[in-house]
């Protein structure tokens, strides 16, 4: 049954008129708000918004990328992967994103789209092997709690997930 359900849900003459539909209100937002429509790189976004107009550093709605001034290339690359996530899934792209957690590091979106270009983690510095924290400790608990994850970073598992020593 969840088979089938999702299959409906998620077939694109269900989804795409839940992307167009989301397209359309994020423009009408954007719209509302006065930010400056733009297009670049193929995708259409709106700058200059109000900071409370999105979530984080900008939030892409159906085909639409909304922010105040997030539009480096890297970040543009992130968004227009969203862009396909929302044309895949239509607005069950909502509850889904949800389900997927609040944590950008391990939300399936985030982590497809690309923590790097997203701006959630650092590029793996070179010569490492391990990818930099985004935000650098700040006290000292902060910092061996940083350190202890380090040392663990060798025996992840699929999805970054920490694996159990050998032989338990």
């Amino acid at each position: 049954m969840r088979r089938v359900v999702r299959a409906v849900l998620l077939h694109p003459v269900v989804a795409r008129p839940g992307y167009w539909l989301a397209t359309l209100l994020a423009f009408l937002w954007g719209c509302l708000w006065l930010g400056h429509l733009q297009k670049r790189d193929g995708l259409v976004f709106f700058q200059n918004l109000p900071r409370w107009a999105f979530a984080r550093g900008g939030t892409t709605v159906g085909a639409i990328y909304l922010t105040r001034t997030a539009t480096a290339p890297r970040v543009l690359r992130h968004e227009k992967v969203h862009t396909t996530q929302w044309k895949r899934y239509g607005l069950a792209m909502i509850p889904l994103y949800v389900l997927a957690g609040r944590d950008a590091l391990t939300n399936r979106f985030e982590v497809e789209a690309g923590l790097e270009d997203g701006g959630y983690r650092r590029a793996t510095p070179s010569g490492t092997g391990r990818r930099a924290p985004t935000v650098p400790p700040t006290t000292a608990e902060d910092a061996a709690a940083a350190s202890g994850s380090a040392a663990r970073a060798g025996r992840r598992g699929p999805a970054g997930r920490a694996r159990p020593p050998a032989g338990r």
